[in-house]
């Protein structure tokens, strides 16, 4: 990913910082969930979204075991090895043990004060320090696409 397009996926996402957690909403200053940041990072970014998502429960895709947003991640975005960190990659979260990966975070910065951007049940849209336990449970790490696929 170039660094124009790092810098401005990280500007974008750090727009959405104080938003409202609200679990399926979109709209930076009311209200958003963790995809919902990631959408509108895509909308400022790149542009239309390439799929709308269904309507989804909290406990979503976890009754039958599917890693739904995993597989999304994997038709919109260009998948890359955990360890190669860059700003304003996409981190794909298990929150759990044994549970699907189902919280996403945009890396703000790296290195030795890493950090991400993210919205979760609870909070608004923060940058979070990307500290061990967090690194943890990181299964996947994604770029935008340079163009829209």
């Amino acid at each position: 990913m170039s660094d124009a397009l790092q810098f401005r996926i990280v500007s974008a996402a750090r727009d959405w910082i104080g938003t409202p957690y609200l679990h399926q909403a979109s709209c930076k200053g009311a209200g958003t969930d963790c995809l919902g940041l990631l959408r509108g990072v895509w909308r400022e970014v790149l542009g239309a979204e390439p799929e709308v998502p269904p309507a989804y429960s909290m406990d979503w895709s976890e009754p039958a075991r599917i890693e739904a947003l995993w597989q999304a991640a994997q038709r919109h975005l260009v998948p890359k090895p955990r360890s190669d960190e860059a700003p304003g990659d996409v981190l794909l979260f298990r929150m759990r043990d044994g549970a699907v990966a189902k919280h996403l975070g945009i890396a703000g910065r790296v290195g030795a004060d890493a950090s991400f951007v993210h919205a979760y049940s609870g909070h608004a849209v923060v940058e979070s320090p990307l500290s061990l336990p967090w690194r943890r449970r990181i299964v996947a790490r994604f770029t935008f696409p340079e163009e829209r696929i």
